[in-house]
């Protein structure tokens, strides 16, 4: 009986398959374009456990009063649990007179699904991702899957232009209609004077 044992294995270890999902989820919230390409079962994995952590950030944008910034902190703590820690010795590794290194992507993430994408989908009650198909890869033949998170400025800025261009095809057609009837009753006066 397989009970308690509801994910995929993916074909690894249980460390190596949690750190991939913490890669995976790092690699999405940090990408530019909202997306990343992957193979479909590891994108079915992903899901879940990125909308989890959205589901954190969301819960702390909509916090308010004097419980906001302590249960923003508890809920940031939370989240950092999904994505690899930062630099812990930072401190250590920098010396005197020594620029120190970087903060890893983790941090990074965690910086932008609270800042940014906890406000985007403040009003929203779930479902933050979106799996695309793409079909089989030519190597091993793997089936390929986009992840992206819904409502990403591109998809956006399309559904505008496409707003546009039915607005536009109204006026046309609104004006097409103006023109025809302008047409038609000047051709009906013209017909009663004679």
């Amino acid at each position: 009986m397989r009970h308690l044992k509801a994910h995929r294995k993916l074909g690894r270890t249980t460390e190596h398959r949690i750190s991939m999902l913490r890669n995976l989820a790092t690699s999405l919230i940090n990408s530019r374009e909202d997306r990343i390409v992957t193979t479909l079962p590891k994108a079915k994995e992903l899901r879940p456990f990125v909308e989890k952590v959205i589901t954190l950030s969301r819960r702390a944008a909509s916090l308010n009063g004097d419980a906001a910034e302590v249960g923003g902190l508890h809920l940031r703590r939370q989240a950092a649990a999904f994505f690899h820690a930062g630099n812990h010795r930072r401190a250590a590794s920098s010396r005197r007179g020594q620029t120190p290194p970087p903060r890893t992507a983790g941090v990074a993430a965690i910086r932008r699904l609270f800042d940014e994408l906890g406000e985007r989908f403040k009003d929203r009650p779930g479902g933050y991702t979106r799996i695309i198909k793409m079909g089989r890869r030519t190597g091993d033949g793997a089936e390929l899957a986009i992840i992206e998170l819904v409502d990403n400025p591109r998809e956006k800025e399309a559904q505008a232009t496409a707003r546009k261009r039915t607005k536009g095809s109204t006026k046309k057609k609104a004006g097409e209609t103006k023109a025809t009837d302008t047409a038609a009753n000047t051709k009906e006066e013209g017909g009663s004077e004679e």
